[in-house]
């Protein structure tokens, strides 16, 4: 199984570095646009000690046409628009995708323009493309669609996911504002500099879209947390899912420095009641890494076109020779 990673950053290099412990699996080409990073080994890159004999392009086309690759693993930005013309590139050297592109975890509720498109240039070239990951793309959406198959009725659905930002790396804190002013946070963020979470529209979108529920409305809010008076420790986000007027789904994520317990909680109001808790919650790098890489067979056995994770196999982990679980 021959693959090329696109993005060469800190969930890229995880992810590098996990396919490397894997069986089947051959990393056949690298593009990233860092400076640091271009025309190095990608050993180097992943200080590993040792050479791969991969280096690292900023020119996607002549990777592409050079390796003929079965899969590029995308870990770039978590905007479609940013994405859409990288992955398009590979879709036209007829490879498919595996991103962790957050809004194209479900990119019919981000722009159903672009969405559109990529699952007619994937048809087109006869390959798949996935957006998946920890959050969204398991824990507060394919989980929770999961879930609901053991009930009857699913009257409302709540989850929260609540996350120690120091025990996470730097640029996850930088991206929910940890150490700002509360000024600095609203300013970054009514700027873009600083984005907080991507993804809650997302996870309740296919959610919705799993359940058949027609929504009204996606509202989200986005709040500073502080932990001294006037300096950010995280963001606290909710989500809420409207139908018929009702609040049905509510996402609510709070990652801040200092949370004093990590855990992700379901409650889903139906018949039966569901009620859950995971103690200490899901690692999100971790847990990222996996699922892209597990996801991988499941892409290359599926159906060309645009997917996302509720139109796949259940999710499994791919613990033996990767080449295993690809169909004849």
């Amino acid at each position: 199984m021959r693959l090329v990673l696109y993005g060469v950053g800190a969930i890229g290099q995880h992810i590098a570095e996990f396919l490397l412990e894997k069986e089947g699996v051959e990393i056949v080409g690298a593009i990233d646009v860092a400076k640091d990073k271009v025309g190095k080994d990608l050993g180097d890159v992943l200080t590993l000690g040792k050479r791969l004999g991969v280096t690292v392009s900023n020119d996607p086309d002549a990777v592409l046409s050079k390796v003929k690759a079965d899969v590029v693993v995308h870990a770039t930005t978590s905007f479609l628009k940013q994405a859409y013309p990288q992955i398009a590139k590979a879709i036209e050297h007829g490879v498919n995708v595996v991103s962790t592109c957050e809004e194209l975890s479900y990119p019919y509720s981000t722009d159903p323009e672009l969405a559109k498109r990529l699952d007619e240039l994937a048809k087109k070239y006869s390959v798949t493309v996935l957006g998946t990951g920890i959050n969204p793309g398991f824990i507060m959406d394919t989980l929770i669609i999961a879930l609901t198959g053991v009930c009857q009725k699913v009257e409302t659905i709540k989850v929260t996911r609540m996350i120690n930002a120091a025990m996470r790396r730097a640029s996850f804190q930088k991206k929910i504002g940890v150490g700002l002013t509360v000024d600095e946070f609203k300013e970054k963020m009514e700027n873009k500099v600083i984005t907080a979470h991507v993804g809650l529209e997302q996870s309740i979108s296919m959610i919705a879209s799993a359940l058949g529920w027609k929504l009204d409305k996606i509202d989200v809010d986005t709040q500073a947390i502080e932990v001294k008076p006037d300096q950010v420790a995280g963001i606290r986000q909710l989500a809420r899912g409207m139908r018929r007027g009702k609040e049905v789904i509510t996402l609510d994520l709070q990652a801040y420095a200092g949370a004093e317990e990590e855990y992700d909680s379901i409650i889903i109001e139906g018949t039966p009641r569901i009620q859950g808790k995971i103690s200490p919650g899901v690692h999100g790098d971790l847990a990222t890494v996996a699922i892209v890489v597990n996801s991988i067979p499941k892409v290359i056995n599926a159906e060309p076109g645009l997917m996302t994770m509720k139109d796949l196999p259940v999710p499994s982990a791919a613990l033996e020779d990767m080449r295993t679980y690809v169909k004849k």
